[in-house]
């Protein structure tokens, strides 16, 4: 299909980069229900309205139709989710940078939406495996397909902004539960969870190809108007020089920033993953049992809020911070957070614990969005698409560390006798030592040597290979394009605007009545 072809979507020099992240983020805000996934758990446990019995093993249930899953069954759903994400991002990173991001973009729309809808044909039929295998394993590769496929072709649009840029994509992911999570709670009340799999597969599908058909790649050689990198003042951090994906991996910087990402992660996913109950025990003596887990929820709500603050804000900031600096805040600033969320919570100073948690999510949020403008600091931007597929199994992993090391702990706090609002202690102060290992790994990130750099022989037959001449029938449309823009770019920032608006006012409805 030539219309998805890399070759076919290079803009020139008239059009507006401002079109590019409503693109992005109507695919981001589709593919970040994942973290909406949560809504799903009750229902998928009750479809048979039979308890299996303690003859029925782990793997009987995941072929069975005659008993209900259990809770454990079901959300393996979404750790297999995310190991597909980094998995499929690292595999097809650097095929991405040749194919480009529509082709990518649209191959995410097809498997994050198709996926939903076999995962719909799961539940229909009670067959377990096939809901792992639709929502699981092929809707993560769509996830990661689709996290990955604005990064690249951002960071080039805004060379003068690397930060605001990946934050404005990756912002969408962290706030697409906030969004998806009312549709899918009304659409099971109306028409039951396998339907609810099937017609949101079918909304994500459209709204992510649409997306992806918005992509445009700048030419080589582009750079924003009255932008002089020769002349701007730039951090001996930020490499003019371009690393190869094929050679990123041997660098002592890749697996720094591995560390730093897989570790900050950690401990931010391992509170995400727990937050209602976890709030629901600490908070269990300062509110009413009738309306305590109303107000969990808020709190979820108001977590979501946060992350999705905290991918713009921090990584727009450290455009001017740096983000070698921005990483430090992360890891000395949570460090003291996380030590303090058990004193909070066991004085009771329940809003000042929710005001703790909200901005260690933000943290969380901007670790995410800030790590591709890091990653093209030091490698350059020529493979940063690639390169940050790759890292991202460093999510696989802190996906599963996170959310264990805090279950187990609370389990064993539990065993020993301590207090159920006092469960989470020993987690918090584990998750800070994760911080304090991120901090100690950032003082180490440096400059790339100059031997892993792309020779200028190598960097033009690499950007020769996607050389793109502009006939003059694209020059035409091209010239039509600029009229319709004006009116274009106001209504794709209404498209995704308005959602996120709605979604936060949700948020805030919600989150409120914890302070009052």
């Amino acid at each position: 299909m030539s219309i998805l072809d890399r070759e076919n979507i290079v803009a020139d020099g008239d059009f507006n980069r401002w079109m590019v992240p409503p693109a992005a983020l109507l695919i981001h805000l589709s593919i970040g229900m994942i973290y909406g996934f949560s809504i799903f758990w009750p229902e998928l446990t009750m479809l048979i309205g039979s308890e299996c019995s303690s003859s029925v093993t782990f793997i009987d249930r995941v072929f069975t139709s005659s008993c209900d899953w259990l809770r454990s069954d079901v959300v393996w759903t979404f750790a297999i989710a995310i190991v597909f994400l980094g998995m499929s991002a690292a595999v097809f990173g650097h095929w991405l940078e040749k194919a480009g991001p529509r082709k990518a973009g649209f191959a995410a729309a097809v498997t994050w939406g198709g996926g939903l809808m076999i995962a719909s044909i799961g539940v229909s039929f009670h067959q377990l495996w096939l809901v792992w295998l639709g929502a699981g394993v092929i809707g993560g590769i769509g996830l990661g397909l689709g996290y990955i496929s604005p990064v690249s072709t951002l960071i080039k649009w805004f060379p003068d902004r690397r930060g605001l840029a990946t934050g404005m994509a990756i912002m969408g992911f962290g706030g697409g539960a906030m969004i998806g999570m009312p549709l899918g709670d009304s659409l099971i009340g109306s028409y039951g969870v396998a339907q609810t799999f099937f017609i949101m597969g079918i909304i994500y599908f459209v709204a992510m190809t649409i997306g992806a058909f918005g992509y445009r790649v700048p030419a080589n050689g582009w750079k924003p108007k009255g932008w002089n990198p020769a002349i701007k003042k730039t951090s001996s951090m930020i490499s003019k020089n371009h690393v190869h994906v094929g050679i990123a991996h041997k660098t002592p910087q890749f697996w720094l920033l591995w560390g730093i990402l897989c570790l900050n992660v950690s401990a931010g996913i391992g509170v995400l993953s727990v937050a209602k109950p976890m709030f629901q025990e600490i908070a269990a003596s300062s509110f009413d049992p009738l309306i305590i887990g109303a107000i969990a929820t808020g709190f979820g709500a108001l977590l979501s809020l946060a992350n999705i603050i905290g991918r713009i804000f921090w990584a727009s900031s450290s455009d001017f911070l740096g983000r070698k600096l921005t990483y430090a805040i992360f890891f000395s600033l949570g460090t003291a957070l996380y030590l303090a969320a058990p004193w909070a919570g066991l004085n009771q100073y329940i809003s000042t614990f929710v005001i703790i948690t909200l901005v260690i999510l933000t943290m969380y949020g901007g670790g995410f969005a800030t790590i591709p403008a890091y990653l093209a600091d030091i490698f350059g931007t020529q493979h940063v698409g690639a390169i940050h597929g790759r890292l991202l199994t460093a999510w696989s992993l802190a996906g599963i560390i996170g959310p264990m090391l805090i279950s187990y702990l609370r389990e064993y706090q539990l065993a020993l006798g301590i207090p159920t609002d006092q469960a989470y202690n020993s987690s918090f102060k584990i998750l800070a030592l994760l911080l304090v290992g991120g901090f100690v790994l950032n003082l180490f990130v440096k400059p790339v040597n100059k031997k892993f750099f792309m020779t200028n022989a190598q960097l033009k037959n690499e950007q020769g290979a996607l050389k793109n001449t502009t006939s003059k029938s694209n020059a035409v449309i091209s010239k039509t394009n600029i009229s319709l823009q004006k009116i274009i770019l106001p209504l794709a920032w209404l498209v995704v605007g308005v959602p996120i608006i709605l979604g936060i006012l949700n948020a805030l409805q919600k989150g409120i009545i914890i302070f009052l």
